[in-house]
């Protein structure tokens, strides 16, 4: 099997994991719990690769761990968290999601290149 690079896009498993978002009982990564926090945190704006197939830049999986320390660790609601992340990220969400879109469209690519010089 091929090893990831540390700058790869990330599945929403491989982020629970990272997060340590980890059922008890099955083990199994809690992935509802990230995509719960994409619909109430505007900030998070993953790749989508055929419409279903989420993929996380270290950009994101960094806001997620901040996500998760705001709500899990500090104890804030989620409307406290979302005010702390719009000050400390304070960027016009529209730009910054045409800025990460076409920068993992670009990553994608080489991806889609890696796999092909595997093939």
């Amino acid at each position: 099997m091929v090893e990831k690079k540390s700058s790869a896009l990330k599945t929403i498993g491989e982020v629970a994991k990272e997060l340590m978002i980890i059922d008890k009982n099955s083990g199994k990564p809690k992935t509802h719990v990230i995509r719960f926090w994409e619909k109430k945190f505007k900030i998070l704006n993953p790749s989508l690769v055929l419409k279903k197939h989420r993929y996380y830049s270290e950009y994101e999986i960094n806001i997620l761990k901040k996500i998760k320390f705001l709500l899990k660790d500090q104890g804030l609601t989620i409307k406290g968290a979302n005010k702390i992340l719009e000050k400390e990220y304070s960027v016009d969400y529209k730009l910054i999601n045409n800025i990460n879109r076409t920068e993992k469209l670009t990553k994608l690519k080489n991806i889609i290149k890696d796999i092909k010089k595997i093939l």
